[in-house]
């Protein structure tokens, strides 16, 4: 196997390889035994030394496999459980760039520099990771905002390393019994996708205007406007969110909060986000939930956003309801709907598995209730048992697992079941009164007229086919000639069957009727029918053998 890469490729594929050499062992390989959890708790599972030195290692690499081990952690089929976990919480916290280097940015992006563009504009960042920096500025209206600024050079050192990945994935694909299985192509390209759509600032802008539009009638709810005019691909400006972290709010900070309403509020929201727009929010973790200073939740860094298509939360919902109301059977059913079998699909185990998962959920205590573990079992439990399910439940588990630790954090009574009961018929109301939307009343009077318009054209032909006796029904089933062809042999077999039993039985009724001829010294005639049966039922049996194969 050979590949022709460049040295910036090479680079990389020596990093993939190493990371195989070193973790290709063992447990990432077999994966440990996978045992039933007890209850979901609500501390947060144990990561094996192992697999947080693979997280460690796949941040050293850069923003490429950063993500390549984010995506990897929403597919339970590919890594051992115990390595979920570790995945999941990749970050890639950097170093900052050099203030100099924003400023050219900047300066490029928005067409002027910045001492003329802002009226302040701190040097020192609030934050760095591998994709960019966010620094705190004012603009020359007053209004205090947020610049998030790419990192230089990052997007060529994107493009060399998903062009690495994609020639080692395609070998892998043609060379591995595990390439073949897991298609590491097509895990490659939707690497490619998310990373070109994080790259784009003006699709994390857009992302921010949808959420305020979708999000509007929740008052609890604030997400940043994008200032557009200093806006572009490379550079993103919004306004900013004066609060803290959900998770530096201390206890005398939460006396001041309505928490129930707070929790209800955002669970609500995530709930209208998934199953009634079809967008949301894929990164609520709590270091991207603010509460404002007016005790209001916001919602930062919209640059991670999963989409959910109408089939799949009409499955969505219904595996939720099942979940939220102990219907352990019915939730393994839409589960098993969801996916696709994949080599053996041991059925019996799983609808076992998940009828026990759903059932300790129903005897948790409200402390213990964690709606998004349950989800993220789901997609364990279908990987073990051989069912491969869409990425989207893992992202929907992953998601509401954060808003279970987030909604805790506000209110420590907080039942996610209980707000799915209680918010399923509001959902339920609010997709049915989507689907009788103008766009969609209009796609049906489309139909509509176009059937009205074919409708005479097809019923002259079909009534002309009546009156000329060309009326044919078509029908799948067994080719007459085959099953008259087994009929007949049937009838044959039967037929000289009675014939040899015949023959038996004349030979026997002879035996006692005395004559001269004689073979063998019995009767002769009773023997010559003898004769005669076994020679038939010796040429019967030898037919069959010939002419009768078992079926496949």
């Amino acid at each position: 196997m050979s590949l022709s890469l460049s040295p910036a490729h090479l680079r990389r594929y020596r990093d993939v390889v190493a990371l195989f050499v070193k973790y290709g062992r063992g447990d990432l390989v077999a994966g440990p035994p996978i045992v039933d959890d007890p209850l979901p708790s609500t501390a947060a599972p144990t990561v094996p030394p192992q697999a947080a030195e693979l997280a460690r290692d796949l941040e050293k690499l850069g923003p490429t496999f950063v993500k390549l081990g984010q995506l990897i952690s929403t597919r339970a089929d590919l890594v051992p459980a115990a390595y979920l976990e570790a995945l999941a919480r990749l970050q890639d916290d950097v170093e900052p760039f050099p203030f100099e280097q924003v400023e050219a940015i900047v300066a490029v992006e928005v067409g002027a520099r910045i001492s003329k563009a802002f009226q302040e504009f701190d040097a020192v960042p609030l934050a760095a990771a591998s994709l960019g920096q966010v620094h705190r500025a004012v603009l020359r209206s007053g209004q205090p905002v947020v610049v998030k600024v790419q990192r230089p050079g990052v997007r060529e050192v994107v493009a060399d390393d998903l062009d690495a990945l994609t020639e080692i994935a395609a070998a892998l694909d043609a060379h591995t019994e595990a390439g073949r299985r897991f298609e590491f192509s097509k895990i490659v390209e939707e690497l490619r996708k998310s990373l070109l759509r994080e790259l784009d600032y003006r699709q994390e802008a857009a992302n921010l205007r949808l959420m305020r539009e979708k999000l509007a009638d929740f008052d609890r709810l604030l997400i940043p406007a994008p200032i557009d005019d200093y806006s572009t691909g490379r550079v993103l400006t919004m306004e900013e969110v004066s609060g803290k972290k959900i998770t530096k709010l201390s206890a005398l900070g939460r006396l001041d909060l309505d928490g129930p309403a707070l929790a209800e509020e955002l669970f609500r929201a995530y709930l209208h986000q998934i199953l009634v727009v079809g967008v949301f929010h894929a990164d609520p973790h709590p270091g991207n939930v603010f509460i404002t200073e007016d005790h209001r939740v916001a919602l930062l860094d919209l640059g991670m956003v999963a989409r959910v298509g109408p089939a799949m939360q009409d499955h969505l919902l219904k595996l939720l309801l099942a979940i939220a109301d102990g219907q352990s059977d019915r939730a393994a059913e839409i589960a098993a709907k969801m996916g696709e079998p994949r080599g053996e699909f041991e059925a019996a185990q799983f609808h076992r598995r998940i009828a026990d998962l759903v059932s300790q959920q129903q005897n948790a205590t409200v402390a213990q209730m964690q709606v998004g573990r349950v989800v993220l079992e789901v997609t364990r439990i279908s990987a073990d048992c051989g069912l491969s399910v869409p990425s989207e439940l893992t992202m929907l588990g992953k998601t509401l697992l954060n808003l279970d630790l987030v909604g805790r954090t506000l209110d420590p009574n907080f039942d996610p079941n209980d707000s799915i009961r209680r918010n399923g018929a509001a959902i339920l109301h609010q997709r049915t009164r989507q689907s009788f939307s103008p766009s969609n009343l209009f796609a049906a009077m489309l139909e509509t007229k176009e059937l009205i318009e074919r409708l005479p054209g097809r019923l002259n032909q079909f009534l002309e086919l009546i009156a000329s006796n060309k009326m044919r029904v078509q029908v799948d089933t067994i080719d007459p000639d085959f099953l008259m062809a087994g009929l007949q042999k049937i009838a044959n077999r039967i037929a000289l069957g009675l014939i040899l039993a015949a023959l038996i039985v004349g030979a026997a009724m002879l035996m006692r009727v005395e004559t001269s001829f004689r073979i063998f010294g019995y009767p002769g005639f009773a023997i010559l029918f003898f004769l005669v049966a076994s020679a038939g039922g010796l040429a019967l049996v030898i037919q069959i053998l010939r002419s009768d194969r078992p079926s496949k």
